[in-house]
């Protein structure tokens, strides 16, 4: 009896983790698939696939190694996916970049000192690349409250009022709220769903050069300095010692094996990761390792409601979504600004990349998001010469 008491505790503290990670930033999700050219079906088969990737991972890297191992979706790269929009090819284009990234996170993971070089891109630089990508996004909230204030107010609020309440239910106040708005918003007969199960699709990839540069090569970025690392560190401060090469390579395949039917990169959790690996998860941290569990076991769960989410996504009022989806991403920004501006001696690099990676410019068909990190690499190096 006092183990199944004992066991409570983490398993609801995992579905908790699932739930707020999932309904905090589906949204971003869903709208980046469809910046890069997905149609609602090929977005809903994405964003189930990234759900069943990442809870299966979740459950067979806790149950294995005993230790609280969360893995999420690359949030960053749904940021990026918004930032960049429809490259030459099209959605396949995309996907083939999506089965390149998680290529490169195998090679991280197999090949050390390239894990090593990836390691040794300036966290400010990387920050700094993703607060440009996505300050456009936070500022949505502004303006959809000056274009619908009827819609956007409410959304605002809720998040405010929630989150000085308890901060972690902020962001799904907000999609709670966006998504009653939708549902009592919507023309009569305006919405409809056909059916109820998950829409899987199957795109052939198809590789470019565009694809790698523009996509490709900054996902993997954002994931690796975005996700991964602050992952690894949130399981060092609560006293475990991550089986990392093993989490890249199997991380790295299931992205992979996701890309095919519209999912992108998976990766270790860092929000989510520091509920499941806490003392609120369990006192005992030999027990932790239940909650990913529960957790992921959950995410299947909600990766089945999928297409719901994309038909209300179809059917929302434009500036009601970019309110909701920049109100989810506030957090990461701040936590990204900081990040880029907490080297003194490096600001004006990492200033450099921001402005860069935030003005949308292009040259030769190559996103914003990697200029801002050649940029600002450059002006680090120039800074470096200059002052010996």
């Amino acid at each position: 009896m006092g183990r199944t008491v004992g066991l409570t505790q983490p398993i609801v503290a995992g579905i908790i983790a699932s739930f707020v990670g999932f309904a905090g930033v589906f949204t971003v999700v869903l709208q980046g698939f469809l910046a890069v050219g997905a149609t609602p079906a090929q977005a809903a088969s994405g964003l189930l696939a990234i759900c069943f990737a990442q809870g299966i991972l979740s459950i067979l890297l806790s149950w294995r190694y005993r230790i609280p191992l969360s893995i999420a979706w690359s949030t960053p790269g749904s940021v990026l996916f918004a930032a960049t929009g429809i490259i030459e090819g099209g959605f396949p284009a995309a996907v083939g970049a999506f089965v390149l990234a998680g290529a490169l996170i195998v090679a991280a993971g197999l090949i050390k000192p390239f894990g090593r070089l990836v390691s040794s891109i300036p966290t400010v630089l990387a920050s700094a690349m993703l607060a440009g990508i996505l300050l456009g996004l936070c500022l949505a909230p502004a303006k959809a409250v000056g274009l619908e204030p009827a819609l956007a107010i409410p959304v605002v609020l809720a998040w405010a009022f929630v989150g000085r309440i308890r901060k972690i239910w902020a962001v799904p106040a907000a999609v709670v709220t966006a998504v009653a708005l939708i549902i009592w918003t919507a023309p009569t007969g305006g919405w409809s769903i056909d059916h109820m199960t998950p829409d899987i699709t199957f795109v052939w990839p198809v590789f470019t050069l565009q694809g790698l540069v523009s996509l490709a090569i900054p996902l993997f970025i954002v994931t690796m300095a975005s996700q991964n690392l602050p992952g690894i560190a949130v399981m060092k401060a609560n006293g475990y010692e991550p089986p990392v090469h093993t989490v890249f390579v199997s991380t790295g395949i299931a992205s992979i094996l996701a890309a095919p039917f519209g999912g992108h990169t998976i990766n270790f959790a860092a929000i989510t990761a520091a509920m499941c690996a806490g003392p609120d998860a369990h006192p005992d941290p030999a027990r932790r390792w239940v909650a990913p569990v529960a957790g992921g076991l959950f995410y299947l769960v909600l990766g089945l409601g999928a297409t719901l989410a994309a038909a209300l996504l179809a059917v929302a009022p434009p500036v009601l979504i970019q309110a909701a989806t920049g109100l989810a991403l506030l957090g990461a920004f701040a936590g990204a600004l900081a990040g880029a501006i907490s080297v003194p001696a490096h600001r004006d690099a990492a200033m450099v990349t921001f402005v860069t990676a935030a003005s949308g410019l292009s040259f030769f068909g190559i996103g914003a998001a990697f200029w801002g990190l050649i940029a600002g690499g450059a002006f680090m190096l120039l800074n470096r010469k200059w002052s010996r």
